[in-house]
């Protein structure tokens, strides 16, 4: 039986293998993880959809290969041991999961990215079908308005694969310590549980920031060698995150008008209230910045001006207002720079937004991100502060309104009341739609950012 490198549900048409973990002649199990492929969103660890014995790998590390085309080849000992709702040798067959057991399925991730609860979802978009080669941004889902109180649901860092083998053997991924990549809970911690094992030591976590200034020299998710012991000239095949971003700031900087607006403020009552938030103890095991109340700020000037919340579908000839904003944090992580988002980010309060903000951050580093959280982002924030950059008029993710850039916050000569005294100051830029946002609403979107962020406690507690 051959398997199929699958359409993962981005509407991609290809992907580079990241590293292989089987080899010609490894008996697997059905949904064993097989290879890490890197597309031009996320790396993604595709399991198995046979139970067999491998015969053929059809690429090496490195190769990008196309969806639909020959990945591994299987002998399954006959074609009745294969899941029955498998398409193998059919390129443009619809594949869909199989059936392990009453009421389950098996999750293979590159027939849809699979949700908490181990369900996949599918979105069929190809290059060269007419939605591919004119996108139209998606409607995020109305959500009625809930309590401020409300925070995310964190549950254990995992796999799909795994979160469904665990799920299928009764293991609470919860009761487990990650042995992987940053504390991420692999398909041995949950065989060590089910066999009664002591759980190996977790791999120590990173603590440097996500977005913070690297030591080392690297160009779109590539260490590259030294001035001295470099090659003269070097070519870098434009593929992966390289492509996806070079394409979408092409897509935006040539079919959007942009402009901005920006403006310093007074960063001292934010620094203030972190400052002391962090010395709370049932506030000791969160991560608390100034992008944290940044977010919270932006995600309230969308509450008061809907008009920034949106996108200009020009196939339709409508602007599309959002009253739910999925805020996307622009993360420079090993692979380059991607933008996750944060869904219903306006219904989160300060313990909320701090908790989403260190999930997505984690996921990031990690390399977890999964497709779907990459998706239907409203509005954007890229942090240059960490790099000692003072402000930047970025260019918009294509399909949203504005983008907010936040510098670094250091102390700087400030004006009050008619004299000049030391404060923390921070500088904030934002770019927007032109075609829909005029300079008037942008202003005031961005005034009231700037407000925010000048008295934070007083402004929460108003919210």
């Amino acid at each position: 039986m051959i398997f199929l490198l699958p359409d993962v549900g981005e509407g991609l048409v290809e992907a580079e293998i990241v590293t292989w973990k089987v080899k010609v002649g490894d008996v697997v199990a059905l949904n064993q993880p097989l290879v890490d492929i890197e597309t031009a969103k996320a790396t993604v660890e595709l399991p198995s959809p046979y139970a067999g014995t491998v015969v053929a790998l059809h690429g090496k590390v490195g190769d990008v290969m196309e969806v639909h085309k020959p990945l591994i080849t299987f002998d399954v000992g006959g074609a009745a041991d294969a899941p029955a709702a498998v398409a193998s040798e059919a390129p443009a067959a619809a594949a869909t999961p199989a059936a392990v057991g009453e009421g389950r399925e098996a999750v293979l991730v590159g027939y849809g990215v699979a949700n908490e609860d181990g369900i996949a979802t599918r979105t069929r978009r190809r290059q060269g079908s007419p939605a591919a080669s004119a996108p139209a941004p998606v409607p995020a889902p109305v959500v009625a308005p809930v309590a401020m109180s409300s925070t995310p649901a964190l549950a254990p860092r995992s796999t799909p694969p795994v979160r469904l083998y665990a799920k299928q053997n009764g293991v609470d991924l919860a009761t487990l310590s990650g042995t992987g990549r940053e504390g991420l809970i692999t398909r041995d911690d949950v065989a060590r549980a089910l066999s009664g094992a002591p759980t190996a030591a977790p791999a120590p976590l990173r603590s440097a920031p996500v977005t913070g200034p690297s030591t080392t020299s690297r160009f779109v998710g590539r260490e590259l060698a030294s001035w001295a012991s470099g090659p003269k000239e070097e070519r870098i095949p434009v593929k992966g995150v390289l492509r996806s971003m070079s394409d979408a700031m092409v897509l935006s900087a040539f079919s959007a008008p942009h402009a901005a607006v920006w403006v310093r403020f007074d960063a001292t009552k934010t620094m203030e209230l972190l400052t002391s938030l962090k010395k709370r103890a049932n506030l000791q095991d969160i991560r608390l910045s100034p992008l944290t109340i940044v977010a919270l700020a932006f995600c309230d000037a969308a509450r008061h001006f809907p008009g920034i919340n949106s996108s200009f579908d020009a196939a339709a000839g409508d602007v599309i207002v959002r009253r739910s904003v999925n805020l996307g944090i622009a993360a420079d992580t090993p692979r380059g720079l991607i933008v996750p988002n944060i869904k219903g980010a306006d219904e989160l309060d300060l313990v909320g937004m701090a908790q989403a903000l260190d999930v997505l951050i984690d996921k990031a580093r990690n390399g977890t991100t999964t497709p779907n959280e990459m998706y239907a982002t409203t509005l954007t924030i890229t942090n240059v502060g960490p790099f000692g950059v003072d402000a930047a008029v970025p260019i918009l993710p294509p399909g949203t309104g504005a983008i907010l850039a936040v510098g670094q916050i250091a102390k700087a000569p400030w004006v009050v009341n008619d004299e000049v005294v030391v404060r923390f100051v921070g500088e904030i830029a934002m770019s927007f739609d032109h075609r829909q946002v005029d300079g008037a609403l942008a202003s005031r979107v961005l005034s009231h950012v700037a407000r925010y962020l000048e008295d934070p406690a007083a402004a929460i507690i108003a919210g």
